[in-house]
């Protein structure tokens, strides 16, 4: 054979099914491109300067992964459409005398243009818009912003290197199909009808359970640490139960459209079940993973939106004051009024050094330990805690003497040894009374509403009791013991005092900077008697706040718009993929009387009964989602009910919007196939 005869049958199959090959070529160059600009942002040197960057850096990473491994699961789904189309020109190759090796090698050709041309348009298209994806995070992260345009090497070398494994892998698998089918198999795969899967009542129902299970899951669970784990469990159930169901569910749904004769015989419902029962099985698999990806979608827009919205309130939530200042203990014994005096009169003196006047301070003492709530009491040594408690059960215990509270809160409350005042954060806790194992029990005399208490409950994830007792010294001292005993110091004594300052962000980062040194310095340890100290300013945090939230709400919108890339896509292919198959039939109704706009009813019924279902699906595992996800927000100091909600619902309007947009674009493309529009050739 002459050379160049294999590219040319290639180059000539791909431009005779441009209709399938284009959109295919698009979407791989989209996915570069976004990879390629993952990589660019995380290695960019404009970054630099901006406080936090590591953070931004280690996201962007694991980022482009996410978007690697995504890109290999999607193209390879996407590819079958296009093997599915091409095996029947295959077919005839092979019953004209073209060998299966001669067919490798055209699909070979056929790979190797695709990929280079959608990984040299991704990379033009990454390094043009790199620099607007640049200035966008420099803008959402509150840098300075440059105009220097850059290429990364090591973004194009990673980039030619994941993409190039993706095709090859892509024309093994292609090879392997076409090797393992006989020419007569080829000739009539598309015209292959498929048998109603056995056992559908069961594996519908199993779909049923087990979305049931994980809506139960997410709407119960209370703890954030627990639904840590709970979450990435019930997404494998979701996806698990959601293809199940509508595989199966499809199969129902259109037996029972069958069997209401009112219904089904009609030419615009009559024709459009028929086409899904002819198909019943991709139909369900299409349409599963259109509403997983739907629901992906909405979960990273919401979220991300609302960490980027919210990060104010979770800023000021984890840092109540401009200056907070944090000293630690060993003993009870340190906690005595004369010392923490002493630490006190330290500091009014640093701020009065500096001409530093603070302002809404408070200032108090606490002490905390973890523990496990059980029946007979709580549970503080580690040792005895299995992991499950540790997950489920958990909780913070904070102990602040009377005289701080009342100081802080400007009471004049009262109690009598082994009474407390109970505070809960994050959890309704009823019981009257607390005992530790072993250790001291207090009995509640009264539950209030609210403390103004440092970021440390606020950071954790745990669920958190506060009890205010009438003394730590002489109120903690089985406990302290009993946390002590095996070797570990699991009671944490601190002296926290935080207050605002009327200084500008500059001269509140200096001073945050000079409390640090001094406070640090080893002779100031030891003069006013504390072992360790922990600073923070809301400023200095603010930076590298932004720098977190901004690289998740950046990092969210591009994976959403590969997600959202890779919804129109299967949209698309489902719609020119059943266009083909039901292009003989429609010629028969046609023939018979039916006309193009009863075949345009047609196609309107079958969008009304089963297109929207994936959406209203998605929608309904948002909703019951958003609880589980709104636990995760906490672990961000978010917990502004009232915007993620806000979030959620915008994501969702604007999604449906685009959904609606999307499918009646490719419902046109269909439309012209079946109802005999000329093919392109």
């Amino acid at each position: 054979m002459k050379i160049g005869f294999y590219p040319r049958l290639a180059a000539d199959g791909i431009r005779k099914n441009k209709r399938m090959f284009i959109p295919f070529i698009l979407t791989c160059a989209g996915m570069v491109m976004m990879f390629y600009i993952i990589m660019y942002l995380a290695v960019s040197s404009v970054l630099d300067p901006i406080i936090g960057v590591e953070t931004m850096r280690q996201m962007f990473a694991l980022g482009s992964w996410v978007i690697a491994v995504f890109a290999a699961i999607f193209l390879f789904y996407t590819n079958s459409f296009l093997i599915r189309r091409r095996k029947k020109e295959f077919g005839l190759y092979n019953i004209l005398g073209m060998g299966k090796r001669n067919i490798a090698r055209i699909l070979f050709w056929e790979t190797l243009i695709i990929a280079v041309v959608s990984i040299a348009l991704g990379l033009v298209a990454g390094i043009a818009f790199s620099k607007f994806a640049e200035l966008g995070m420099v803008n959402v992260m509150h840098g300075e912003v440059t105009y220097d345009l850059s290429v990364s090497g090591s973004a194009v070398v990673r980039s030619l290197q994941v993409f190039g494994v993706i095709f090859f892998l892509l024309l093994l698998n292609s090879i392997r199909q076409v090797r393992f089918s006989s020419a007569v198999a080829l000739l009539r795969s598309e015209n292959t009808g498929e048998k109603p899967p056995k056992g559908n009542w069961l594996f519908g129902i199993l779909g049923v359970v087990l979305l049931a299970a994980a809506y139960y899951l997410a709407a119960t669970i209370e703890n954030p640490v627990a639904a840590l784990f709970v979450f990435f469990v019930a997404v494998i159930m979701v996806i698990v139960g959601t293809y199940l169901a509508m595989i199966s569910g499809s199969v129902l749904f259109c037996r029972l459209l069958q069997k209401k004769k009112s219904y089904y015989y009609k030419p615009n419902h009559f024709v459009s079940v028929s086409s899904m029962v002819y198909r019943m099985k991709r139909n369900g698999a299409g349409l599963a993973s259109i509403c997983i990806l739907a629901t992906m979608v909405l979960v990273i827009m919401a979220s991300t939106a609302c960490l980027y919205f919210g990060e104010e309130d979770a800023i000021n939530s984890r840092y109540p004051r401009d200056i907070d200042l944090e000293f630690r203990f060993d003993e009870l014994s340190d906690f005595s009024d004369e010392r923490i005096q002493t630490l006190q009169d330290g500091v009014s003196e640093e701020l009065e050094a500096r001409g530093v006047t603070p302002e809404n301070a408070y200032c108090y003492r606490s002490a905390n330990l973890y523990g496990v709530v059980r029946d007979d009491g709580v549970e503080v040594n580690s040792a005895l805690i299995s992991e499950a408690e540790a997950i489920n059960s958990s909780y913070l215990f904070y102990f602040v003497p009377l005289a701080d509270y009342n100081a802080v809160m400007g009471t004049n409350e009262t109690l009598a040894d082994g009474e407390a005042l109970l505070y809960s954060y994050r959890t309704d806790f009823d019981s009257d009374q607390i005992s530790f194992r072993g250790g001291e029990s207090f009995h509640v005399k009264k539950k209030i509403d609210a403390f103004t208490g440092s970021g440390d409950t606020a950071m954790d994830m745990l669920s958190s009791l506060m009890l205010v007792i009438p003394d730590l010294e002489t109120g903690l001292q089985q406990i302290d013991s009993i946390a002590n005993y095996n070797g570990s110091k699991l009671l944490q004594m601190k002296w926290i005092c935080n207050f605002d300052t009327e200084m500008d962000t500059e001269g509140q980062i200096r001073l945050y900077h000079a409390l640090t040194d001094t406070f640090t310095n080893d002779a100031v340890k030891e003069k006013l008697g504390y072992t360790a100290v922990y600073t923070s300013s809301q400023d200095f945090e603010r930076e590298d706040s932004y720098s977190l939230f901004g690289s998740l709400f950046y990092l969210g919108m591009i994976l959403s718009l590969v997600f959202l890339l890779a919804t129109v896509l299967i949209i698309y292919y489902k719609q020119i993929s059943e266009g083909y198959e039901d292009q003989a039939r429609f010629a028969i109704m046609q023939k018979v009387g039916m006309t193009k706009r009863e075949i345009r009813k047609s196609i309107n019924s079958q969008l009304l009964t089963v297109f929207f279902f994936p959406l209203l699906l998605a929608a309904i595992h948002m909703c019951f989602a958003f609880p589980i996800v709104r636990k995760l927000l906490l672990m961000f100091n978010l917990s502004n009910v009232a915007l993620f909600a806000a979030t959620t619902g915008i994501s969702l309007f604007v999604f449906a919007v685009f959904y609606t947009i999307v499918y009646r674009l490719t419902s046109n493309a269909y439309y012209k196939i079946v109802s005999g529009a000329r093919e392109d050739k």
